[in-house]
């Protein structure tokens, strides 16, 4: 798959493509869904998928201080793309001139003149534009006059839910991992770097890999939970589960109340062994809320509680196996 970084890396030659757009937070089943749409319809039709979304997220230039909690990293959003057999991911820089197109030069300048689509797959609730003015009928109207497609696709439903990126940051806040995980069709994940922090796990018994998320990741609320732990980058092995692969880990998310903590942290024990994974690019994915954060009266009550909390992951990913 070609990741490109703006349209300035296209190649000389470029064809017709099929094209899909959305900031696709998230990557869940309704984006999984137009995604794996786009590419069938472009191998249908023997030309490229490319899917474009954008950076930094719509609303930071549109509302400074308002972006939404990040689901994914960018990274995360390509190589879950590349898995549906996407050929392109395109990101574009989100500027204020970007902001300002209308629905015609957005159409005319990107879509026709540089990308050449030959078929345009989004939402049905798809706008874009200046002031998001644009809209899938704007879009049609726009295919009829430069000669291309453009398919809609309705928002996945289950259960009454309408499966969105809000729904799932509500999720996530609420603790609710379970529930965002069958929206994702995956394990909530934070990526980040391991970090040095006070050692009191160690001191506990309980050595913890503190992960620095990057900034406005979607962490869910204080608790503990039980999750996937993995090393992303080359790294060490922890016990026997070599850099690349999953670890068992009981993830705790919170202030370490006991401790009268103010930094609000997330810290991984890992279950199956123990490494030396400081500046490690590492991923925790969240499988089952175990239980809130509490207070304890004394130190000794916490070390039970976590032996505690050690044991039920244990068993809740043996038991899921994802």
């Amino acid at each position: 798959m070609q990741r490109w970084r703006g349209l300035d890396e296209i190649p000389a030659d470029w064809g017709r493509c099929v094209l899909t757009i959305g900031v696709f937070d998230g990557m869940h089943r309704g984006h999984m869904q137009l995604i794996s749409r786009a590419v069938e319809s472009a191998a249908a039709r023997g030309v490229p998928s490319v899917l474009m979304t954008f950076d930094p997220h719509p609303m930071e230039v549109v509302r400074p201080g308002s972006h939404p909690a990040q689901l994914t990293t960018l990274s995360r959003r390509a190589e879950l793309a590349e898995q549906l057999g996407l050929d392109v991911f395109c990101v574009m820089p989100f500027t204020t001139d970007f902001m300002k197109l209308t629905p015609g030069r957005y159409v005319h300048d990107l879509l026709v003149e540089r990308l050449h689509v030959l078929e345009v797959v989004v939402g049905t609730n798809f706008t874009f534009g200046k002031k998001a003015t644009g809209t899938i009928e704007t879009m049609e109207d726009m295919g009829h006059t430069f000669g291309f497609e453009v398919e809609g696709v309705k928002l996945l439903e289950e259960h009454a839910v309408t499966f969105s990126s809000t729904y799932i940051r509500s999720c996530v806040d609420a603790g609710d991992v379970q529930a965002a995980a069958e929206a994702l069709g995956r394990p909530h994940r934070v990526e980040g770097v391991v970090v040095h922090g006070d050692g009191r796990g160690r001191a506990l018994g309980f050595p913890t890999a503190n992960v620095a998320p990057p900034m406005h990741a979607a962490i869910p609320a204080d608790g503990v939970y039980a999750g996937w732990f993995t090393v992303l980058g080359p790294g060490p092995t922890i016990g026997e589960v070599t850099a690349g692969e999953r670890a068992k880990a009981a993830i705790s998310i919170g202030t370490n109340p006991t401790f009268s903590g103010r930094t609000r942290t997330v810290e991984a024990f890992v279950l199956e062994g123990e490494a030396d994974l400081y500046g490690q690019h590492v991923a925790v994915d969240f499988v089952e809320h175990l239980r809130g954060m509490e207070k304890f009266d004394s130190v000794d009550d916490l070390i039970v509680a976590m032996g505690r909390d050690a044991e039920k992951a244990r068993a809740v990913l043996s038991a899921s196996g994802s």
